[in-house]
């Protein structure tokens, strides 16, 4: 494939993906094979010769979108949710093109320095103290892991070495081991903790920053936040009150990934001391050092991760924050605006079919659905809810046109 045919087919294929964003209502949401389905659709062994690009799109739909869970379906409500928006896929795909590997900021300058900006963008977004920013070359600093599991982890090893280091240096006569059979990991029974987590995968619930954090400052346990599944959220001013308390942890994560329209991966994680995570993951071979890793100007985040290699990433957020806007992206959150709610309360008392008032909470227009008849049952009710969600249905299509 050349230049002039990439060209022909990079457009086939974004029309592709576009139909199939605009019709992925229509497609069953969780797929009708069994296990092992896709082998025997395949060859054994891969082609002498070259296919065609066409018969490779066919395949798409013929092999594997029969075998696929379509997470950004209207019907998918299993797991949680997964961010998807048009201006993250065009992104991943200029991040393909670019291709390079950052694991040092002389692989590619741009690529390290804009995760840092925009990791100082989304953590100004979600009102974070200042010591968790990388801004004016402070202690602290984000970066972009690729899971929350992934900063997680990372918290925890550089938890581990940190307080390692501490105690040898207070008795010289312990070693590694001894200190490591000894060491404790808090847990509750939502998450692996001490890891703090706000909105468990499981019921959303919260452990109390409040309460906890003074206990770890205070015995000087390293304290991490996992909000993966609903930090997306705390960019919303009526939401923010949640992260209450994160002044109080070392490190801190979510995921922009499930909620904030940037695409899978991308786990934004912040720390308050940099040199706790270089401390822990530091890799200086003679090939990637190179003349202004000491500058203190710049960051190498092979030193902040598990991995050595990571791809560009922080493009997807740039055209996301840029294309969409703080307040977009809160309006995304909120799911809404009064304007959609007025229309669907008006579509439902002009259909006749059941009867709402609405209220303001906060400057919020909300409908009110009150068990108001003695004579009420379980199926009234559901037939209103079908009723409702119809009409619900037809007023967000008008909204898409």
């Amino acid at each position: 494939m050349n230049a002039s045919e990439f060209r022909r087919r990079g457009k086939e294929m974004v029309d592709y993906m576009a139909n199939y964003m605009e019709g992925i209502e229509g497609r069953q949401v969780y797929p009708d094979v069994e296990p092992g389905y896709l082998r025997p659709l395949i060859p054994a062994a891969a082609p002498q010769e070259p296919d065609t690009f066409e018969d490779i799109i066919n395949d798409v739909e013929k092999i594997i979108m029969p075998g696929v869970t379509h997470w950004h379906s209207p019907y998918f409500f299993a797991y949680f949710p997964t961010a998807s928006s048009y201006p993250a896929m065009l992104a991943d795909m200029l991040c393909g093109a670019i291709g390079c590997i950052g694991f040092s900021w002389a692989a590619s300058p741009a690529c390290t320095e804009l995760e840092t900006v925009m990791m100082d963008w989304l953590g100004k977004m979600l009102e974070l103290p200042k010591a968790f920013l990388n801004e004016k070359a402070g202690e602290g600093g984000g970066v972009i892991q690729g899971s929350a599991s992934e900063a997680t982890l990372v918290a925890l090893l550089a938890a581990r070495t940190k307080v390692i280091h501490r105690l040898q240096a207070a008795s010289p006569e312990l070693t590694q081991a001894a200190i490591m059979e000894k060491l404790v990991a808090y847990s509750s029974d939502q998450a692996i903790q001490m890891v703090a987590t706000l909105g468990t995968t499981t019921c959303c619930s919260f452990d109390n920053l409040l309460e906890v954090g003074p206990i770890c400052n205070k015995e000087d346990i390293w304290l991490h936040v996992d909000a993966a599944y609903a930090g997306s959220a705390f960019i919303c001013p009526e939401f923010r009150h949640l992260l209450n308390g994160v002044e109080f942890a070392d490190s801190f994560n979510f995921n922009p990934h499930k909620w904030l329209l940037v695409n899978f991966d991308c786990s934004a994680m912040w720390v308050k001391k940099r040199t706790d995570l270089t401390g822990a993951f530091r890799l200086d071979p003679t090939y990637l050092k190179h003349s202004h890793q000491d500058s203190g100007l710049i960051t190498d985040y092979r030193h902040w991760q598990i991995p050595l290699g990571r791809r560009f990433r922080s493009l997807k957020m740039w055209f996301v924050f840029r294309m969409y806007g703080v307040k977009g992206l809160q309006a995304y959150i909120r799911k809404g605006s009064n304007k959609v709610n007025e229309a669907l309360l008006q579509r439902i008392n002009s259909a006749k079919k059941i009867h709402l008032v609405p209220c303001h909470l906060r400057d919020k227009f909300v409908l009110r659905f009150a068990i108001c008849s003695r004579t009420v049952e379980s199926a009234h009710v559901q037939r209103a809810w079908e009723h409702i969600k119809e009409l619900a249905a037809d007023v967000l299509r008008a909204e898409r046109e």
